[in-house]
């Protein structure tokens, strides 16, 4: 495991350290964990751009044809 330091504002410390706190973890595991949703977020991001450029918008269109036309479960619909 490599040991990391970073300097943040007084102001970020304190909220982190506050979270952390309240939440019931050590700054350092809150710290990864952040870390790591960041990169999973960033990951899928680009994941799902590669495979939006293998689409085929004709056979989207034809699995979207067998879904059923029917009013939208209560809480699903639109707002107008």
């Amino acid at each position: 495991m490599t040991t990391l330091s970073i300097r943040v504002p007084d102001s970020l410390h304190r909220a982190i350290k506050d979270l952390a706190a309240k939440d019931g973890y050590s700054m350092n595991q809150f710290l990864i964990t952040a870390a790591a949703e960041k990169l999973s977020a960033l990951e899928t991001v680009d994941y799902l751009r590669e495979r939006a450029k293998r689409a085929n918008l004709d056979d989207f269109d034809v699995l979207l044809a067998r879904v059923p036309n029917t009013p939208p479960d209560k809480g699903d619909e639109l707002e107008e």
